[in-house]
């Protein structure tokens, strides 16, 4: 008697093609972005409907802690000060409809912020609980759209960032709707400012600088990738955090150096650091610069 071999084969055929879409899903990563520092890179609206990105981290709450009343700084955009971002939160919630992220980020290179002590971060991150997440306030500077979470781009200062990502990370466990983290260090490992608080464990996304660090960036004289791959492949056997993203300037004018051409990050970089399980895409400073170079337009399909 000849057995029927189809249903076997069959089953064989949709295990490997199981597997396939497994690895390729595995392998697949998004593009953050940053918006908000230049009034000429379009509205937020705008930005997430091209579906280039993934996570949009607006930039910044620049000013806050120790002591001070928190400010905004949105560039040419609008102007918090006199309650002019309100209509932010229609971008923010256009975002969201899309599936993208949204993230409030904090720091910069040009602010003044600092915390004082484990109490200011405390009041800190109530005061971003009320203003920008699922809290209420009748001051929300942009609106009552509600952030997915808080970005760290913290550059100035070094204490008590890690009680910081506790207290907001303590909201969810009261019930209450998710507060994402996000962080964007340095490549030079560990972060001297964010190392702290990486070790906690807390951050869903970490998007490292390769850039304005030419001991672990690419070297664009000699076309040198081992610096980035080997800064590379240390943080990510070295934190625990949910997915890490390569961070590199979206054109040459974005940075003072650390620029990857589109065809050197595509065929020589990615191959290599999409083999982390901890792989999670690419993040560009900035939306305005992306808009002039195209970048994300070279890139997104091996991203």
């Amino acid at each position: 008697m000849v057995k029927n071999s189809q249903p076997k084969m069959l089953i064989v055929l949709l295990q490997i093609l199981l597997l396939s879409v497994i690895q390729s899903c595995s392998a697949a990563g998004g593009v953050a972005i940053y918006w908000g520092q230049n009034g000429n890179e379009g509205t937020l609206s705008e930005t997430c409907a091209t579906g280039k990105y993934a996570y949009v981290n607006i930039a910044f709450l620049n000013n806050f802690g120790n002591g001070q009343t928190p400010e905004l700084n949105l560039a040419g955009h609008c102007n918090p000060a006199s309650n002019g971002c309100q209509g932010i939160s229609t971008g923010i919630r256009d975002c969201q409809k899309r599936g993208i992220k949204v993230m409030l980020s904090l720091g910069g290179g040009i602010g003044n912020y600092s915390l004082a002590s484990r109490a200011d971060a405390k009041g800190v991150a109530e005061y971003l609980w009320n203003n920008f997440l699922g809290g209420k306030s009748s001051s929300r500077p942009l609106g009552d759209a509600v952030f997915d979470g808080i970005d760290f781009d913290i550059e100035a200062s070094t204490l008590y960032w890690e009680d910081l990502a506790r207290y907001l990370s303590a909201y969810c466990k009261r019930g209450r709707r998710k507060v994402y983290l996000t962080a964007a260090p340095q490549c030079p490992f560990p972060d001297r400012n964010l190392g702290n608080a990486l070790n906690t464990g807390l951050f869903d996304y970490v998007w490292i600088q390769f850039y304005n660090n030419p001991p672990c960036q690419y070297s664009s004289g000699s076309g040198d990738i081992n610096s980035l791959v080997s800064s590379w492949n240390r943080w990510t056997t070295s934190i625990k955090a949910g997915k890490i993203f390569l961070g590199l300037p979206a054109a040459p004018q974005a940075a003072g150096s650390g620029y990857v051409p589109p065809d050197v990050l595509t065929s020589q970089i990615l191959p290599l650091i999409k083999k982390s399980p901890k792989y999670g895409g690419v993040m560009l400073w900035s939306r305005y610069w992306d808009l002039q170079n195209g970048y994300t337009s070279s890139i997104q399909k091996s991203v």
